[in-house]
């Protein structure tokens, strides 16, 4: 801006530049500076008095930068991101008190601060030949961000686990069971027969006439289904029924008379016997 000739000693600036030195000098100050220093009208009496107060803060910023550089490690973060963000402030701090960190400088000290758990890892990255800082701490971060979507991947199921079953194909599954008990139900239709027929087919406690063939893997038509268990029920309660007539017929001192079922009394016409072997 043309203002330096103010803060410099036995200046002759005019009034106008004093004026605007004072104004720029202000702007860039802290708050609270610029309470303390409010009754200050020259800009050369200004930046004197700031000069001696913070001049000595380099001093004191100086070793604390320099210890925080020697104990800087990359194993101490627990990102590659936080380690950069170190490295900046630290480097910062040293070039304002006069002291240059070179990419060299921060490249060795970056390779020999890796965990030893990653030596190998260290090695691989010397071999690149990075001249610069920031090409290293690219290529980290680049690698830290595909490291963490590997461990996703391998959390989100353990090797050797088969994937979930889709929501589409365990609904298909529910609503066809659901259609298939919505069916039997319906042909049992409040009567005792069917809902007996319906409940022992839903979990396979019944035959259909052949020993050990269950109702899964029954292939016999229905109706001849319907036929045998009637004649089941029939044949129960006539057993019933004959065994106290035959009580009776025993206290009246006569012959019992067992009434014999045949194969034919299964059918609602005989002439169906020859048509359907497989129920004898």
């Amino acid at each position: 801006m043309g203002l330096g000739n103010t803060i410099v000693e036995k200046n002759e600036s005019s009034n106008q530049d004093c004026a605007k030195a004072m104004i720029f000098l202000r702007h860039h100050l802290d708050e609270g500076l610029k309470s303390e220093y409010l009754t200050v009208k020259d800009p050369l009496v200004l930046w004197r008095d700031l000069k001696e107060r913070f001049d000595h803060l380099k001093l004191v910023v100086l070793p604390k930068a320099r210890y925080n550089w020697l104990h800087l490690r990359l194993q101490d973060f627990k990102s590659v991101n936080e380690y950069n963000s170190a490295m900046f402030r630290i480097t910062s701090q040293l070039s304002l008190c006069g002291e240059k960190v070179t990419d060299e400088d921060m490249l060795e000290k970056t390779f020999s601060t890796f965990h030893v758990s990653n030596m190998l890892l260290q090695q691989q990255y010397r071999e690149k030949g990075f001249k610069k800082y920031s090409e290293l701490i690219a290529c980290l971060l680049l690698a830290e961000q595909n490291n963490e979507l590997l461990l996703k991947n391998h959390e989100s199921r353990p090797p050797g686990a088969s994937p979930f079953p889709e929501a589409n194909a365990t609904q298909f599954q529910n609503s066809s069971r659901g259609r298939g008990r919505g069916r039997r139900g319906g042909r049992g239709g409040g009567r005792g027969r069917g809902r007996s027929r319906g409940r022992d087919r839903r979990f396979s406690h019944y035959r259909c006439g052949m020993e050990g063939h269950w109702s899964r893997t029954c292939r016999t038509a229905e109706h001849l289904v319907d036929l045998y268990q009637a004649s089941l029920k029939k044949k129960d309660k006539g057993v019933e029924t004959n065994f106290i007539d035959q009580k009776n017929d025993y206290d009246d001192g006569d012959d019992a008379d067992m009434t014999h079922l045949d194969v034919a009394d299964f059918f609602e016409h005989p002439e169906d016997v020859n048509k359907y072997p497989m129920i004898i």
